[in-house]
């Protein structure tokens, strides 16, 4: 039986365009989309799934689909859903969100704990309808970013668009960034090249993927700064989480939580092998 892409619902607006992205997205991969609505025993319970049904149907008419109501926290029962899932989709917001808040608790909370790649649904209709044709990972040094990789390379050749590998990098304050010894100059300190990174990252993947137009991009500065202006041209930004050492979920970092905050399209966390 082949695996779900699961979206979370809870009626409003940004749900619901997670469903539309959710839905074209499981029609890419060929696999079932499950709609699961979570809301507390004491809750009304609404015509929330019918309408999200609704919406799949008639946005991906070809789509496979199947839907859920469960009682109980929304972030566990998804989190518990993803362990056996193609990916969770969820909004940038929820209902119970307050106002002026970047990024619901809801979807936070899920992208910390999930087994499996959590896709956020941010940005304008331009990003979240694949209009730019491209796909970007980030990568970081160490070996780490496999699956992310993976995943972004997948992605590229799915929608049939190019795919961007983007690597940050950047010398410790203080450290070789005299007029005499100039910030390039700091590459000595690497143990390898930001080329090197990106291309050792790469390789395996293209291997698998051949027909996948790929471009690098080495970029001396913060790695926030540099994969928020390589994703306000994307229609999917893909970054890795490091897994907690004797715990549950995952390490996001700050670089993680800023562009689960303020990425400008869809973005997709992937845990690391």
């Amino acid at each position: 039986m082949t695996i779900p892409l699961v979206v979370g619902v809870d009626g409003s607006e940004a749900s619901l365009e997670a469903v539309d992205w959710a839905a074209d997205e499981a029609v890419r991969h060929g696999v079932p989309l499950h709609l699961l609505h979570a809301a507390p025993r004491d809750h009304e319970v609404s015509d929330v799934i019918g309408h999200a049904s609704e919406r799949a149907v008639n946005g991906a008419p070809t789509v496979r689909l199947s839907s859920e109501v469960l009682h109980g926290d929304a972030a566990s029962a998804l989190v518990d859903k993803g362990r056996n899932a193609f990916a969770l989709v969820l909004g940038s917001r929820g209902l119970g969100d307050l106002a002026g808040m970047l990024l619901g608790s809801v979807s936070l909370a899920v992208a910390a704990r999930a087994d499996c790649p959590v896709v956020v649904v941010r940005g304008a209709a331009e990003h979240r309808n694949a209009r730019f044709g491209s796909v970007v990972v980030g990568v970081e040094e160490g070996e780490g970013s496999g699956t992310a990789v993976q995943f972004a390379l997948r992605e590229a050749q799915v929608r049939r668009c190019r795919l961007v590998a983007v690597h940050a990098w950047s010398t410790q304050l203080g450290v070789l960034t005299t007029v005499q010894a100039p910030s390039w100059y700091a590459l000595e300190a690497h143990r390898r090249s930001p080329a090197q990174v990106l291309d050792d990252a790469l390789r395996t993947p293209e291997e698998q993927y051949h027909d996948a137009q790929v471009s690098r991009r080495v970029i001396e500065g913060p790695a926030r700064q540099a994969l928020l202006e390589a994703a306000s041209e994307a229609d999917l930004l893909v970054v890795g989480a490091r897994r907690r050492q004797g715990h549950l979920g995952l390490q996001l970092g700050l670089t993680n939580h800023a562009l689960l905050h303020h990425a400008p399209c869809p973005i997709a966390v992937v845990p690391r092998i």
